[in-house]
């Protein structure tokens, strides 16, 4: 009988991180940033195995919540700053062997800074280490942007420079087109695809001597490490138009819930067809639907607490839910902060609350609650990410079309993705 082939990724991830603080388990266009490794492993047919390594009790429970194992705690030796991947890798090994009695074939490292993954990428870097028995791990490049025979070293006693690197029968390859210089790649953290039994678990290299490549577009070249990073790669995954894995959306992820004590709205695009009107004064003034009016009414005669977060600061959002007898939280930069603390100071829990948004500042809500809605009218990204699509748009009926659903009275008039 043939031994089935076991595939184990490992997603490192600690705690520590300074540049983002809390960076593995922060939200990143919609998602815990951790949940994107895990659901390029879960999503493989070669993976037979995903655990995170992490010396974090938070960032464990945020990866056993998407479907990531933890069974043990990593010791903070192998935590610091300048830890390397080998004593981590080796530490996850030896457990696993020593506790279980488990060996894997192959171990995929898969880094959460590098969450932007083409789909089939996981899939055929085993494919490549299965395909050439001699490998003794793959790892994913790119070209690289900047070419290391035109780079230089500078003498720290002279002072004088030269070239970084020789090419064999060119004098000055410094000097010399790109065409004729040797093609170099560049490493990414997408992906590495390891034998243990031939690197960490065997001597002291973490990636062994054969190494083969897998290339990847370099469209998909994503190394998160600052905040700026952050801003310009969540950009990407909205806009970019990538085949990219994205996390599945979590069981309690489904619909209008059983029992629902709050709904979060917010107000332009939701309450409103997200268009301003302003006056030669500069004044300005927005259209309501008196329809949507009657459905906050009808949810709070049912017991329903509502309260509307909105980005925009205008005493005309503060007058409607005045007006509607409602609590409002108005120029507000971090919505999803704002919600998290407002459910716990409430006592009130994810799994009994809706949030309603449409545009992208909206995504990050998403997770915190047990539904997620967007008018019909909505941003393209908002859709792909939300629960409901709501067939009015917004101002124009979809929050009295929501009202409807969550007391049962009109279940037909939606659209689940």
């Amino acid at each position: 009988m043939v031994k089935p082939l076991e595939v184990l990724a490992i997603i490192p991830a600690r705690g520590g991180s300074k540049g983002i603080p809390g960076k593995n388990i922060k939200n990143f266009a919609g998602f815990p940033l951790i949940a994107y490794s895990i659901a390029a492993a879960k999503q493989s047919r070669f993976v037979t195995r995903t655990i995170v390594s992490t010396d974090d009790a938070k960032i464990a429970a945020v990866a056993r919540e998407w479907g990531a194992e933890t069974p043990f705690l990593r010791p903070a030796e192998f935590a610091a700053d300048h830890s390397l991947d080998l004593p981590v890798f080796r530490h996850a090994l030896q457990w696993l062997e020593e506790n279980e009695g488990y060996l894997p074939d192959i171990v995929l490292q898969l880094r959460p800074t590098s969450p932007v993954r083409p789909i089939h990428l996981v899939d055929d870097a085993v494919q490549t280490l299965l395909d050439h028995p001699e490998a003794d791990s793959v790892r994913g490049v790119v070209p690289s942007n900047e070419n290391p025979f035109k780079m230089w070293k500078i003498d720290p006693v002279s002072g004088a420079m030269s070239g970084l690197i020789q090419v064999e029968g060119l004098d000055e390859p410094y000097n010399a087109p790109r065409q004729s210089l040797p093609t170099t790649y560049w490493q990414t953290g997408h992906i590495d695809a390891i034998r243990p039994g031939k690197t960490f678990m065997a001597g002291d290299l973490m990636s062994g001597k054969v190494i083969f490549p897998i290339m990847i577009d370099p469209a998909f070249t994503v190394d998160i490490d600052t905040l700026a990073d952050w801003t310009r790669y969540e950009s990407l995954v909205y806009n970019g138009k990538l085949e990219m894995v994205m996390p599945e959306k979590k069981q309690n992820h489904r619909g209008i819930p059983g029992k629902t004590s709050l709904v979060v709205m917010d107000f332009d695009g939701v309450m409103t067809d997200d268009r301003v009107y302003v006056n030669e004064l500069g004044q300005e003034m927005v259209a309501c639907s008196r329809s949507d009016g009657m459905g906050i009414g009808l949810l709070k005669k049912a017991g329903i607490k509502i309260i509307v977060i909105s980005s925009e600061k205008n005493p005309v959002v503060a007058r409607r839910c005045e007006k509607l007898g409602i609590e409002v939280y108005h120029g507000i930069a971090d919505k999803a902060k704002v919600l998290k603390d407002y459910m716990e100071e409430n006592s009130i829990q994810a799994d009994e609350t809706i949030f309603v948004g449409n545009d992208i500042n909206d995504i990050d809500c998403f997770p915190l609650v047990r539904c997620a809605a967007v008018p019909a009218d909505a941003n393209d990204k908002a859709k792909v990410f939300a629960d409901i699509i709501l067939s009015h748009n917004g101002g124009f009926g979809a929050v009295r079309e929501l009202s409807e659903m969550i007391l049962g009275e009109k279940e037909s008039l939606w659209q689940k993705k």
